[in-house]
């Protein structure tokens, strides 16, 4: 199923400048093409503060804030304006401490370089067609981590899910 992103708004968090107009460049081809770039995770932040997105798209090792830390600021800040914004959190690194570490921040998604028209479109997709309920616990708030509901499950730590507020809208 294609998608027309005619008024879908990404923001992407990228440091270097020559990934930054990739990133651009790809989602152009997808054809994303609302597309504001941020090159820290503090001119990210800015930008969720005066500007509406759909979707932010973010490298996980910046300088001086980087994706993880801006990712956790976005979901648990008192002033965040858009803490359940989808956020598709994309590395060199694949370690699986590293993915454990994005879920755990609260990303939505981790899409591993080098990135691909074709990966970045499903990372996209996964996040339209398969939008994630947001969950709070005492440590965390976030995208649910389960990827299959535990009915059983009924201790002290059982998680509540939260409609997204603004999910990416996307038309068939």
């Amino acid at each position: 199923m294609a998608y027309q992103f005619d008024n879908v708004r990404v923001l992407v968090v990228e440091d270097n400048q020559h990934m930054a107009r990739l990133v651009r460049t790809l989602m152009s081809a997808i054809g994303l093409r609302n597309v504001q770039i941020a090159r820290d995770g503090t001119e990210a932040f800015d930008a969720l503060q005066n500007s509406t997105f759909d979707l932010m798209i973010t490298d996980l090792a910046m300088r001086p804030i980087d994706g993880l830390e801006m990712t956790k600021m976005i979901r648990n800040s008192d002033d965040s304006p858009n803490p359940t914004i989808p956020i598709i959190m994309m590395t060199g690194h694949s370690e699986r401490h590293l993915v454990e570490e994005a879920r755990d921040a609260g990303a939505t998604e981790f899409l591993c370089k080098p990135l691909t028209a074709n990966n970045l479109y499903q990372r996209i997709v996964s996040v339209v067609e398969h939008p994630r309920m947001f969950v709070r616990t005492s440590a965390f708030f976030g995208p649910d981590r389960r990827r299959h509901s535990e009915q059983a499950y009924t201790g002290v730590e059982r998680r509540t899910s939260a409609p997204m507020a603004t999910p990416v809208e996307a038309r068939a």
